[in-house]
């Protein structure tokens, strides 16, 4: 009699106890993105309805487009937000991921000091390059196979130049977007940033940043981001449903219309195109 009680008592903890466990766990998402998105406060401003409306606790890692793949690849994550759309349509194809779709995007800007000592200001972005090469100039490279960094290769690319990996002008950091602005800041030199972060960067300062934008405009500086689903027939354990409500939820009205709201020194940091 004694240890009936006891299996029932046993029983009835593991019901009341471990059962909500397994229950959270599958309202939980983990997603892979860029520091932008991060760095800017989008996610923090976005989390928040997006678990008041679902139910699910959004939690992110913060890095460079290709460690947030490697991720997805690795089985890690349950869903990315990233901006290397070749590199995602290839993680697509290659069985890795599911359900791509645009969410927003902003654009990618050269940055530098208000003197501007290799006069780059109002250039084309080849032109700008060039002269960045010819004087050599200090350029800040994030360096990090991120979307922006490989942006920044395909750019040297098309200006006809070589990536100038080993010049001592050309400094890689390893690091996110706005630790990358700083230390350009500190070397008086240029980087490429995305909008967004800049602006980020530019409310910081309290509107009066060292680093100015200088070259901006070009069609080829669109800087696009997507959402998509890491694929269950690849990693068994990925809570792909939760990753498809994350999906539905942030290309949907509401978030959209967030998304055009989320404002800094009363700039848009992202425009919102889901289809």
């Amino acid at each position: 009699m004694k240890f009936m009680l006891k299996l029932a008592v046993t029983v009835m903890f593991f019901c009341l106890f471990v059962t909500p466990v397994l229950g959270d766990s599958s309202r939980e998402l983990m997603m892979a993105t860029t520091t932008s998105t991060d760095n800017t406060g989008l996610l923090e401003y976005l989390a928040p309805e997006f678990t008041r409306d679902t139910g699910i606790e959004l939690k992110w890692v913060a890095t460079g487009t290709g460690k947030a793949l490697k991720l997805g690849e690795n089985c890690d994550v349950d869903v990315l937000m990233v901006h290397a759309p070749a590199a995602e349509n290839q993680f697509v194809d290659n069985g890795f991921g599911r359900d791509r779709r645009e969410i927003m995007y902003n654009d990618f800007v050269i940055i530098g000091p208000a003197s501007d000592p290799a006069n780059i200001k109002g250039s084309s972005v080849s032109n700008a390059l060039k002269n960045i090469e010819s004087d050599q100039a200090v350029f800040v490279s994030r360096g990090d196979n991120s979307g922006t960094h490989k942006k920044e290769l395909a750019l040297w690319k098309s200006a006809g130049l070589p990536i100038p990996e080993t010049e001592s002008w050309y400094v890689q950091t390893g690091q996110g977007m706005l630790a990358t602005i700083n230390m350009t800041g500190e070397k008086n030199g240029y980087t490429m940033t995305d909008r967004g972060t800049y602006i980020k960067y530019e409310h910081t300062a309290k509107g009066n940043p060292k680093l100015k934008i200088l070259v901006e405009g070009d069609d080829f500086l669109k800087n696009q981001y997507s959402v998509m689903a890491v694929n269950p027939d690849r990693c068994q354990n990925v809570n792909f449903d939760a990753a498809v409500e994350f999906s539905d939820w942030i290309t949907g009205e509401k978030a959209q219309n967030m998304i055009a709201a989320f404002k800094l020194l009363d700039k848009a940091l992202f425009i919102p195109n889901a289809r």
